[in-house]
């Protein structure tokens, strides 16, 4: 049996157990650290995670390691640990919101159908992650990736779902929205 295209035919995820299937899994960002000794060069790295389950579940993680697929690995076990809950309402997100993180500030608007995710980077792959369509995004001040994602995670933590409010005003929904 003879395959037209190099890598056909072959089990490349062979490794890899169907419950990870069910995340989506982006690297923000993967740094590289030098330690000098006498006796050389030692590297480090460290990666920035997002995973998303595309319906509403996000989180992040920050894992170290000596080579790359370690700590890619820790900072996945990381984030799926640190999942919370992204209310999403037809592809967009509720309301405004703005989140602050240290120096970064990150500001989310909802948009309508057909916007697209118009976001800068660590934003942007927390929200396609998240399951999120259309949302206008803008970061301002440090433009650390690290703090932007926690700033954008702040803001996913002050969002307020419509059952969360009509619960709190002790109204049904359909009374909140008339």
């Amino acid at each position: 049996m003879e395959h037209s295209q190099r890598g056909e035919g072959r089990d490349r995820n062979r490794d890899r157990d169907p419950a990870d299937k069910e995340f989506v899994e982006k690297l923000v960002k993967l740094n590289r650290t030098a330690k000098v000794t006498k006796g050389g060069r030692w590297f480090s790295f460290s990666a920035l995670t997002v995973i998303g389950d595309r319906k509403g579940n996000v989180g992040y993680g920050f894992g170290k390691a000596k080579d790359v697929s370690e700590a890619i690995r820790k900072s996945v076990d990381k984030a799926k640990r640190n999942m919370v809950k992204l209310p999403v309402k037809n592809g967009t997100i509720p309301h405004e919101i703005q989140g602050l993180f240290k120096a970064s500030r990150v500001l989310l608007k909802p948009a309508c159908s057909g916007t697209g995710i118009i976001a800068g980077g660590p934003v942007r792959a927390i929200m396609e992650a998240g399951g999120v369509t259309d949302v206008l995004s803008k970061s301002i001040g440090a433009s650390s990736q690290y703090n932007v994602v926690k700033a954008t995670f702040n803001c996913i933590a002050k969002m307020m779902d419509a059952k969360a409010v009509a619960k709190n005003r002790g109204k049904s929904l359909n009374e909140l929205w008339g």
